[in-house]
Parts: C-alpha cells; structure tokens; sequence
C-alpha cells in the first residue's frame, strides 16, 4: 500500500476507489474532523482572534484510523471539495494528523470522472492558506456574533433564543415582506375585456383584445359598455415583430434550487441533497457553484448530442458569463459528467433532478425559439382609449422543443398562446361579447425557500455553500415557519355586454392559497425588531454583502483574515455593550388591541413566558385572563375580535355520565376532558365549534382503545403473573409490575413461557 486518498464522504470514496489501482487506498473524514470549541467563545480574542479547535468525540475513531493508515503510506493525498469548506478539511487534516503542509498533495476535481481524477493526480498542488482562510473568518466571525448576541436576547426579548449574521439578514427579509402583506389593503377595480371577430372572415375566428384603461367603479364600466352599444371598432394598426426567446443559462446552485422547487416542489435542502448524492456517484459536476461557464469538452459534446437528436440547426454552442453579485469560483456550471448519458439509475427523485440538469445544459447550447408577436390596436368611435390584442406564433421552436424556464409566479406568465387572425389597419371589427370583470390588487407574493434564495444572492448575501443551512436554522430557530394557507372565497361583479343587453352578474371566486411558503413567527419579528434597532449594522443589506466581498479578498490573498475579524469587532462589541447597558425589555412591549365588551378591560397582545398570547388585563385585586395564539396568527395583525374568541376556550358543551365534557387547546393540540380522563381532537375538528355529540364520540373511542390495550394478548398457565400485552408502541411483557420489550421480529403469538423468562432475566435492571 503505497498512497492513501482522504475525501470527505463515503459515497464518494467509493467513486473515485474504482478509478483508482490497487496502489491507493482511499478512506473518508466523514465532512469536518474539528470545529472550534464548544466550550465558551472559542476564539481568542486577545490572541488576533486565533481560533480554538478540538476534534469532536463522535471523530476520534475517524482520526485514529487515518492517523495510523498515514503512517504506513508513502504519500497521503487530500481530495476534499474544491471550495473552501473543503479546502479547509484538507487543512485540519494536515494540522490533525501531523502531515506537512507544504509536502503534503492536495487534488481538486470537479467531476467525479475518471479522466478528472486521473489528472488531478497528475497535477496535485499544496493545501491554499488562502481559501482556509476565508473559511476560518467566516466561522470566527459567525461564532463571535452568535455568542455576543445571544445573551442579549434571552435577557432583553426571551431565553433560549440565538442569533446569526447571514440568518439575522434572511428573517429580516421575510419580516418585511410579512409587514407589506399585512399593510395591503386589497383594492377592487374593473378590468374590461372584449371577444372581437372580423365580419370579412369566414371562419369568423374569435379573438380577445383587452381595454387600455381600468376603472375603479362599477358605474365608470357600465358607461363604457353603454358607449360601446353605438360605437364602431376599427383595427388602428396591426403589427407583427419577429422576437426571439433564448435559452436560459446552465444551473448555478441557486438557479438548481429555484427550479427544481418551481417544477418538483423540493425544498431547498432536499436539492443539495439529492444534487450531492448525483455528484458522490460522478454522474454531475459539483453542486456548489456560482458560475454559469462550461468547458470547451462539455460545449463540444452538447453540440454532438444536439445534432444527433434533433438535427444540426438547433445547435448553437456558447459560453454565459456569470452576472450574480460577488460571484467568486472559477468553476463550471452544474452539468451531467457525461451529456451523452440522457438517463441515470438510482430513485425517482435522483433520476427526476438528473433530468432537470441535462435538459437545462444541453438546451442552453440550442438556438434560440423564433416568435412572431402579433399586436392589434382597436379604436373605438368618440373615445381616446382602446383595445388591445396580443398574440405569439411560434416560427421555429429552438430550444423549447427540449425544456422551458419555470416561473415563481403563474400569473407573472402572460399568455400570448392566442393566434390572431391576419387583419388590415382600418378594417372595421365586430364584437360578440364585451365582460368588465372586477378584480382585486395582490398584496405582495410570500417568499418561498427559492425565491428567498434568490433575493439573497441578488442581495450579494451569502454563498452556494450557505443558502441551505441558512434557511434550515431560521426554521428550525422558530423565526420563520414554512406553511401553506388555504383558499378564502371572495365575491366579484361581472358586467356583460351581449348584443344591445347589459347584464349584471356576482361570482364567487377563490384567492389566497399558498403552498409551503415562509412567514415569520412572533418571536421572529421580536427579535428582527430588537436586533433593527441595537445592531442596525448587523442588520444592514449592504453591510452584509460587503462582509462576503472580504472574505473573497481574503480568499484571494488580497486582506488578512485577523485584520478583517478586527475591523468587524470594534464597532460590534461596543454596540454590545451599548445594548447591554440599554434598559429596553421586549416582555412588557404588548400592542393594544381594544376593549373587551363584557368586562370593559383593555385586551393587548404580547409575547409570555410561553410565547405569543393575547391578555384581557385584571380588574382591580382579580387576575388577568390569558390565552395563547393560535398557529397563523400573529401579534401584529390579530384583531380585537380573534383575540376575544381565543378566550372562548376551554369551553363546556355538555354534560356525560354526570361529568362535564370540556373543549380546549393544549400544549399538544385541541382535547376533549371528561373527569380525569382525556381524548385528542382530530385535526379537522374545530375546537371552537366541536359539537357535544362529536365530543362524547371521541371520548367512547378513547376509552375503547385503552380498553383493548389492557387485553392480554397472550397469558401463560405456568404464571400467571406473566402476560403479553399491546402498548403504545406495539406487544411487550408485563411481568410482576415490571414492561420488558419484545425481541426485534418475534411475534407475540408465537413467544412461549420460557422464550419470555429469558426476556425477563436478561433484560438489565
């Protein structure tokens, strides 16, 4: 055994193991082998900030087996990731495993191929300081504001709670939008579309045209209508641009997570995960990456492929240029290894994802769809305003005929599918039917986990390698909550002209459905607020972004990483300090709601001890009235009347066996309490108009489970002390006093007395 190979994952030592010859022997770190100490800050303040690190015990197996493995090799090489987290697991290697850091090769691929690999070997390089450091001063940095800050919530807002830098700026973000959604008040106006067709056309073929000008009354549209009954429409002008729609660029990690969320709906984890397994497999490049370039080899062989599918006048070979902000890896895109490879073994998802990229690699190497958009401008007798016609007429498909960009918003599609009859400037037209329709403004659209990651990266905020993590610990923080909303039903007024007869007409419409969108929680705009107003420049976007600019100087050799930490601490621990020293306290910040009719006391809403809750304050020498929000419902926009209804519970709704039967909500969801006993609601039941029959159902059916959960299942003759019975969590025995748990696949029915003894006594106390 002369060489050993480290690389970070398991799936893709196995890989690269088969690209390799006996002569290497290749093992995993299993990710990061040490982080700083968990004891305290970690860093040294005084020390320029030298960061403390220790392995962490769940490694210390890891370490020995690559300790010992090291030795007996004659060269170790580290084939870590290419970015920076990789490279500074190539660097704890060396540091943890006592190897030379200039002698020690390092190898840098960004394909799992055979040829990668190959040449990697041939062409190894030393471990780059520069980018370790980058990630050491993201990671110092990161843990020096999360330690100062987090004190300070829990003894200004509430406890337990943290703080981050990129995570502060992203619940920032979905605050704001929140407060916008909730500042929106919807507005109705009439949007008048006509139905036309040309007396001169046989086909009589239909077409719509769209008025220029919307009306905020009913009364406006209904004269507009009445203008049209004697008017004539003649075609202004009709016009046919010949446009082009080009194939978007090959994926970027955010651009991989933005469209597999629109096409397949995967969060933005679920798509590293699944991208990550595609790349330990060497079936795509890596997955981190902000470059939309390819290689010369990748763009030669889309045109191969291209040509023998489709023909040679769909080919188009080009190179993109990357325009993100702060885009920093002279990588590639994210492409299959092999464009010759359409389809893949492994799940659903994996063959789904692989797809995706395929299709978006090879059709940003096609040549772009020809589109005729057709527009016809329609004047109306004695009026300044007219109707408008749009229209496409695909020439030449290009690259739609392999894949199409999805969008965030459906409605952001405008439908140009109609074709428009051929017609000539002052012809007249006829219409057949002329609907004012009202409609209603949008409050603004909620982040979804893609397209939050898309104003981050327009933002300049965050890296490939962090838009994952930074949306899964806002979440699992409690700041921001991922949920979908159902549909409301809203009246609309319809107003149709037919013939010479106008008629009115009120339908029922659907609005406001979301689907696993973000918004934030209380204790999510509590602290955005608290930390807004102490630490404005933690908060800033500009700031922020221009934090991640320094760690690409840094990364470039251009800055010293203690100098930049430095510059950055000053101006925060003084903010620190000033926070400490000020006496706000967010506990006693409560908004006023209003006055609850019964009692005549003021009704507020604030964060307790157990979070969001409305309150009706104590009369004089009584207690207050408490009672939590429910989910969906927020401090800042609850009304006066939903809060009152929260008080409604626990309420009685009848009388059982003697005992009453009381509804509420508990820590874990809505119950029935009958005496001491209790039954949960399910989760189409509503606590608050659960009727009495329903509430008894539930209490018979819990009472009848827990009757046959005290059934033995199986009872022996030689004892019988000793029974088989069915628990919460499946068959176990029950011998004088004691639960002991079935073996794994034994089957109660088949278990024989001495079979349960010997459970019993080997069982340890």
């Amino acid at each position: 055994m002369q060489n050993l190979v480290i690389v970070e994952s398991p799936a893709k030592a196995k890989t690269i193991e088969r690209f390799l010859g006996k002569d290497y022997i290749v093992k995993s770190s299993f990710g990061h082998i040490r982080d700083l100490a968990k004891k305290g800050l970690g860093v040294e303040i005084e020390n320029g900030f030298m960061p403390c690190y220790e392995v962490s015990p769940e490694k210390k197996k890891v370490v020995d087996e690559l300790s010992k493995l090291s030795k007996k090799v004659d060269a170790v090489w580290l084939a870590s990731d290419e970015d920076r987290e990789g490279e500074a697991i190539a660097w704890h290697l060396t540091e943890v495993l006592g190897l030379p850091v200039d002698r020690t090769r390092r190898i840098v691929f960004h394909e799992i191929t055979k040829n990668a690999i190959l040449n990697a070997i041939e062409n190894p390089r030393t471990v780059d300081l520069n980018l370790v450091n980058a990630q050491q001063a993201r990671r110092v940095l990161d843990r020096i504001v999360g330690f100062e800050l987090s004190p300070i919530l829990w003894k200004k807002v509430k406890p337990a709670l943290s703080a981050g830098r990129v995570q502060s700026v992203a619940v920032r973000l979905i605050v704001e939008r929140e407060r916008d959604i909730i500042a929106h008040n919807a507005t109705s106006f009439y949007r008048v579309v006509a139905q036309f067709y040309s007396p001169q056309d046989e086909a009589k073929t239909i077409f719509k045209a769209e008025y220029s000008q919307r009306f905020n009354e009913k009364e406006q549209a209904i004269q507009m209508l009445e203008h049209c009954k004697q008017a004539l429409f003649t075609v202004a002008n009709s016009e046919v641009k010949p446009t082009k729609r080009y194939p978007a660029p090959p994926f970027t990690t955010s651009t991989l997570q933005q469209e597999a969320a629109r096409k397949y709906g995967m969060s933005v984890s679920q798509t590293m995960s699944v991208a990550q397994r595609l790349y330990e497999q060497g079936l795509i490049t890596y997955m981190r990456t902000d470059s939309v370039n390819l290689s010369q080899l990748a763009i030669n062989a889309c045109k191969q492929e291209i040509t023998a599918l489709f023909g040679e006048k769909y080919s188009n070979p080009r190179n993109y240029t990357t325009s993100s902000k702060g885009a920093q890896e002279a990588h590639e895109a994210i492409r299959p290894s092999y464009i010759d490879r359409r389809e893949i073994e492994g799940s659903a998802v994996e063959k789904r994802l692989y797809d995706l990229i395929w299709k978006r690699t090879v059709a940003s190497q096609m040549v772009p769809a020809d589109i005729d958009r057709t527009t016809i401008t329609i004047e109306v007798s004695g009026d300044d305003n007219h109707f408008v016609a749009t229209g496409d007429t695909m020439r030449f498909d290009g690259f739609m005929r392999l894949y199409s960009e999805g969008v965030d918003d459906e409605s952001q599609e405008n439908d140009h599918a109609a074709t428009l009859p051929f017609l000539q400037a002052g012809e007249n037209v006829k219409y057949q039917t002329i609907v004012a329709t009202e409609r209603f403004t949008q409050p603004p659209m909620r982040y979804n986990e893609a397209t939050l990651v898309k104003r981050l990266e327009e933002l300049g905020i965050g890296r490939p390698s962090t838009y994952a993590p930074t949306i899964s610990t806002i979440i699992t923080r409690g700041y921001v909550e991922k949920s979908s909303r159902p549909s409301q039903k809203r009246n609309f007024t319809a107003v149709t002209l037919k013939g010479s007869n106008i008629t009115e007409k009120v339908g029922t419409e659907s609005f406001g459905a979301e689907k696993n969108r973000l918004s934030p929680t209380d204790i999510g705009m509590v602290v955005n607020d608290y930390l807004e107003n102490q630490f404005a420049m933690i908060m800033d976007y500009n700031f922020t972004a221009n934090v991640e600019k320094e760690f690409d100087r840094i990364a470039e050799g251009q800055m010293q990483w203690n100098d930049m930490i430095g510059s950055f601490y000053t101006p925060f621990h003084k903010m620190v300090d000033a926070a400490i020293e000020t006496q706000t306290s967010t506990h006693q910040q409560a908004r006023v709601l209003g006055v609850d009719p019964k009692s005549g006391h003021t009704v507020k809403a604030r964060i307790g001890r157990y979070g969001p809750m409305v309150e009706i304050e104590a009369p004089e020498g009584g207690k207050p009235q408490y009672a939590s929000l429910q989910k969906g419902q927020l401090i800042e926009s609850i009304t006066l009347e939903e809060a009152l209804e929260l008080f409604a519970l626990p309420r009685t709704v009848g009388v059982y066996e003697g005992e009453d039967v009381v509804v509420g909500i508990g820590k874990f969801g809505g119950y029935v309490r009958h005496g001491k006993s209790f039954a949960s609601l399910a989760k189409s039941d509503d606590p608050y108009t659960v009727s009495y029959e329903r509430a008894v159902e539930l209490l018979v059916e819990q009472r009848q489970q827990a009757a046959a959960a005290n059934i033995p299942l199986k009872t022996f003759a030689e004892d019988k002390n000793l029974v088989i019975k069915n628990g919460r969590y499946g068959a176990y025995i029950a011998y004088k006093g004691k639960n002991y748990r079935l073996p794994k696949g034994s089957k109660p029915e088949s278990m024989l007395y001495e079979d349960c003894l010997k459970v019993v006594n080997s069982t340890k106390k």
